[in-house]
């Protein structure tokens, strides 16, 4: 046997371990070219200003030293009562949102409504609902019904049903098919079906997404009265209106005391009710 048809035994130590393929690593250059180019895009898009960016940090100063020290007597009457107007509409427009999410959390899931066009009808209803911000449903409803709490309250409901109606149907979707089957076997109607079938099993979502839907509503409600939909924005809006800028630190303290507290109970309600 000559010399070279032995194998070398060190030759499988020797070979270069490469984690991706070349074309696993054009894609990957590709991808970071294409994130590259749109950032460029996107900053030259803007239009910054470099003598505005670099003043940024000094005019935050000047305005930080106007706000301190925050003029706690704004706050009553004016700011508690657009604070107490703002956990109303919270509150109503959570309420609302779920009487016209459960409908239609119904119908996009598939286990419930067999009906594919139902379905789809469902599904598009919640995406268009996620779709608009909820300053955009609050200007809607400020044409509609005029300025106030009413336009707040219809823009927290319409932009919350697409939030509340997916996680509630995807519940029901995972939810076993077992004691359904059971109560339709047995001859039960719909309405027991529902009821003992599957609110059971999606009981404890229900009530974590009523909670944390609530907790984001209250923070979306302190801004909607900046374009007059009621809350504690309208009076930040005013106080910015008229720089009286200690008032200002009143409201966005009040806001931060609100937001804390609504974690704060809400995480403990959760923790008792799942």
């Amino acid at each position: 046997m000559s010399a070279t048809s032995i194998p070398d035994p060190a030759a499988p130590l020797r070979r270069e371990w490469r984690r991706f393929t070349p074309a696993q690593r054009l894609s990957r250059w590709l991808v970071w070219l294409v994130v590259v180019a749109a950032l460029a895009w996107a900053v030259r898009s803007i239009d910054i200003i470099p003598e505005f960016l670099a003043d940024a940090p000094e005019q935050m100063a000047d305005l930080l030293v106007r706000m301190w020290p925050p003029d706690l007597a704004h706050y009553y009457p004016a700011v508690h009562a657009a604070l107490i107007e703002t956990l109303h509409i919270a509150t109503l427009g959570t309420i609302l949102a779920f009487a016209l999410a459960v409908p239609v959390a119904l119908l996009a899931a598939r286990n419930v409504c067999p009906l594919r066009p139902l379905n789809v009808l469902a599904q598009f209803i919640l995406v268009a609902s996620r779709s608009v911000n909820s300053l955009v449903w609050a200007l809607i409803f400020v044409a509609i019904f005029g300025p106030g709490a009413a336009a707040g309250t219809f823009a927290i409901a319409f932009r919350s049903v697409g939030f509340v109606g997916k996680l509630l149907s995807e519940a029901l979707e995972e939810t076993a098919p077992g004691p359904a089957e059971a109560l339709r076997a047995a001859g039960a109607p719909w309405g027991a079906v529902m009821l003992k079938g599957f609110w059971p099993q999606v009981q404890p979502a229900f009530w974590g997404v009523a909670l944390f839907r609530w907790d984001i509503n209250v923070r979306e409600s302190a801004v909607l009265g900046l374009v007059g939909a009621g809350g504690i924005g309208v009076v930040l809006d005013d106080a910015i209106n008229y720089f009286q800028w200690d008032r200002v630190a009143t409201v966005l303290l009040a806001i931060l005391a609100v937001v804390v507290v609504a974690e704060v109970v809400v995480t403990r309600i959760r923790a008792r009710l799942i």
